[in-house]
């Protein structure tokens, strides 16, 4: 009796174990939980948001308009966050040459506006950009990744508007 009582005793404080485990467990699903809940509730508030890239190669304002036909405009990327997201989306779409987005100092040498007349408060320059070497006023998204010093954080140049590229757009 005294085995069976020992083997019952074992058996309890396994159980009461395997019941903490899964109590904390429990405890830490529901506070994942809890937390995706607030990041889709704020991405809701935000608004569906939708990039798309030009099939065609364009100057920086016909790249622009090719964006406002569809209802878009040229992409605004004003966080780290989107920043990296857009490179990884180029990334796995296999998109390796350099695109337009919605940046430039054409209207005054120098201060970056965004297409929505935001001022740049944040920027993700290669290093040594802008440069304006021969008065360059539009910014692509250089995705070169065999340049060094490259990284989605480290991507964006100036370069002449007339130049032809894809552009990336958002709607």
């Amino acid at each position: 009796i005294v085995d069976y009582l020992q083997s019952l005793q074992d058996n309890y404080t396994d159980l009461t174990q395997k019941n903490l485990k899964l109590e904390t467990r429990v405890k830490d699903l529901t506070a994942e939980k809890k937390q995706l809940q607030r990041d889709f509730d704020s991405l809701n508030k935000k608004g569906p948001v939708c990039f798309f890239i030009s099939t065609e190669l364009k100057s920086w304002s016909d790249s622009r308009q090719y964006c406002r036909d569809r209802g878009a405009d040229l992409v605004i990327i004003n966080t780290e966050e989107k920043q990296v997201s857009l490179c990884e989306c180029l990334l796995m779409n296999e998109i390796s040459e350099r695109v337009w987005i919605g940046l430039s100092d054409t209207e005054n040498e120098g201060i970056m506006k965004w297409v929505d007349n935001s001022t740049l408060k944040q920027g993700f320059w290669l290093k040594g950009e802008p440069n304006n070497t021969n008065n360059e006023d539009c910014i692509q998204l250089n995705y070169n990744r065999g340049k060094p010093g490259w990284s989605p954080l480290n991507s964006w140049n100036d370069v002449a508007c007339s130049e032809k590229k894809k552009g990336i757009c958002e709607k």
